[in-house]
């Protein structure tokens, strides 16, 4: 394979450095920033000049592509419609599939490069115990986010850089922008999803989809109505505060019911699962689970991985915690390890 790479560029620090690391290594490095949602968080004017100038500070070509179409095909939709169907997704997952590792790895190739390269914090590398090229945990565990890289096609793995792999705090990414004189080295780190810079999921959905305010029943698991819901979109499983309602006992959010448009809550010891189904699989670590595995499986990207057994049933994947699990969120990743090498992952049914 030749050296030249196509590296996606935000304009933050960490594909800044990223661009920097991967000259000095010797790559043959092109900038990208595509264009994807206007007015997000990593789609404006000053995402667009931040990583030009960075580009041009340490004399590497940028480019700018447009795939707003493709976006909203593939992300925007995709989040509409899990809202609409009472489920809860995680978009940066779609959007690494689909667009970082999917529409520019075919831009790349247009470039003709050999690889793609983001800034996320993650590690490849190829097993010998495996043999095959395998994602793994960052060293910096605080903010490894090979949770949601888990949806990147396998045979594209040996063709991924990760050049911020090896660093173990965030800290030592800013001090070699600094000693560098890029001007993004104090750039605040993005935390919300980028097209809902505000965090208001609700608003959002409101002003981009048929979602309205629907009033509806909330009811406990016995049926029993305790009060009134403003849409079920507004509502999340685990979530306690903003019912609206008083009980003897503290209530959480437990599931819906989408025919009836009825939040059903509960007592917190009922929001806990031993078991689940997960679809949308994608293996990275083997073409086929055949016996029960012993994994590490991480529900959602803010919490601690869990024990558990997995075993695939057709296209589906059956997953059995060794403690229950509390609230469990369809729609949300379930990601599965072993040791610090992700296995494969699929979506909670």
């Amino acid at each position: 394979m030749n050296n030249k790479v196509l590296l996606g560029m935000s304009g933050g620090v960490d594909s800044s450095v990223s661009a920097l690391l991967l000259k000095k290594q010797g790559y043959d490095v092109i900038g990208t920033t595509l264009e994807l949602f206007a007015g997000s968080s990593c789609c404006n004017i000053n995402t667009y000049l931040d990583a030009k100038n960075v580009c041009n500070s340490i004399g590497i070509p940028h480019f700018t592509y447009n795939y707003q179409k493709e976006f909203q095909k593939y992300i925007i939709d995709d989040f509409i419609g899990c809202y609409a169907n009472c489920k809860t997704p995680n978009p940066c997952i779609e959007c690494n599939k689909y667009m970082k590792f999917g529409f520019m790895w075919e831009k790349a190739q247009e470039l003709g490069c050999d690889y793609v390269a983001t800034g996320h914090y993650a590690k490849i590398e190829y097993s010998k115990k495996y043999n095959r090229w395998v994602l793994k945990k960052s060293n910096n565990i605080k903010k490894d986010q090979s949770y949601v890289l888990w949806s990147i096609p396998k045979n594209l793995l040996e063709h991924i850089i990760f050049p911020l792999a090896n660093f173990e705090n965030k800290e030592e990414i800013r001090k070699i922008a600094k000693e560098n004189n890029l001007k993004v080295a104090n750039k605040p780190d993005s935390e919300d999803i980028c097209f809902v810079p505000d965090g208001d999921y609700a608003k959002f959905l409101e002003n981009h989809s048929h979602l309205k305010p629907k009033e509806g029943k909330i009811v406990n698991s016995r049926g029993e109505v305790l009060g009134t819901h403003t849409g079920l979109y507004n509502y999340t499983i685990g979530q306690r505060k903003g019912l609206g309602i008083s009980y003897t006992v503290p209530l959480f959010v437990l599931g819906f019911n989408k025919e009836k448009n009825e939040v059903i809550v509960g007592e917190e010891k009922e929001l806990y699962k031993k078991e689940i189904l997960v679809s949308d699989i994608n293996l990275l670590l083997v073409d086929e689970i055949k016996d029960w595995t012993d994994v590490e499986v991480k529900t959602r990207y803010s919490t601690k991985v869990a024990k558990a057994k997995i075993m695939q049933i057709e296209n589906k994947i059956k997953v059995i915690f060794e403690e229950p699990q509390r609230a469990i969120t369809p729609g949300q990743s379930a990601v599965f390890y072993i040791g610090d090498i992700v296995l494969g992952g699929g979506k909670i049914e």
